[in-house]
This record gives C-alpha cells, sequence and structure tokens, in this order.
C-alpha cells in the first residue's frame, strides 16, 4: 500500500458516513410523511399495517452502521496521525494533517498555510516521500 493509499483510507471512510446520514435523514423524512386514514373498515389479514415500523428499523440498523463506521474512522484516524507525526518537516506535517485528517481541498490548505496550491502539491510530494506506511 503506498503512502497515499494509507492516508485516504479516513477520507473513503467519512464519505461513507457521510452517504449513511444522508440515508437516515431521507428515510426519517419518508417515515414522517405517512399518512394516517381512520377508518372503521376491517382490514384484510395481508395489509401491511407495518410500513413506518420497517422504516424506523431501518433508521436504527443505519445508525448502527454509522456508529461502526465513526469507531473505525476514529481507530484510523489515530493511526494516520502517529504516521504523520513521524514525518520531520512541519510544512509537510502540516499539509498531511490538513488533507488527510480534516479532509481539506488543495486550495482551503494553500489558503490556511498563505501560499500558492502549487506549492501546496510540491510540499505535499515531499511529504509522501517521507511517510512510512505501517504494515
Amino acid at each position: 500500500m503506498t503512502a497515499k493509499e494509507f492516508l485516504n483510507q479516513g477520507y473513503r471512510i467519512n464519505e461513507h458516513i457521510d452517504a449513511k446520514i444522508g440515508q437516515i435523514a431521507m428515510l426519517r423524512e419518508l417515515a414522517t410523511k405517512t399518512n394516517v386514514v381512520i377508518s372503521d373498515m376491517p382490514r384484510g389479514s395481508n395489509y401491511d399495517n407495518s410500513s413506518v415500523e420497517k422504516t424506523i428499523i431501518r433508521i436504527v440498523s443505519l445508525e448502527e452502521e454509522v456508529n461502526k463506521e465513526i469507531d473505525k474512522l476514529i481507530t484510523l484516524k489515530r493511526e494516520i496521525m502517529e504516521v504523520i507525526e513521524q514525518v520531520d518537516d512541519p510544512k509537510e506535517r502540516l499539509v498531511l494533517n490538513l488533507r488527510y485528517l480534516n479532509f481539506l481541498n488543495w486550495e482551503s490548505i494553500a489558503v490556511k498555510m498563505n501560499c500558492s496550491v502549487r506549492n501546496v502539491h510540491i510540499v505535499h510530494s515531499k511529504a509522501l516521500d517521507s511517510v512510512v506506511v505501517p504494515r
């Protein structure tokens, strides 16, 4: 595994978490949009009265998945922090922290470092060469 692949793992997990949180929000909205019809007419035995229940179960299941993913992300971020701390140059460490722990884009990193995007790419390239990927 290359240094870049190792460091990018956190971003991918974060994206999965965000996607699942979006799904939860949609399911919650769906669950609140259900209409209740009050009727004294008896329903057939195969009437599905549990669509809201199924939605709630799905929400709870997704929330459990998100919590597991968050735990995984926290553990991975600790590992990534330890690897980044091994880099000697402070500028290189800063670029790696901003990119792989804060998930900032290149332009935002350049603004924070008060330099050009090209310079950020140069520092990033040197930083990747300094990273020792754990086995």
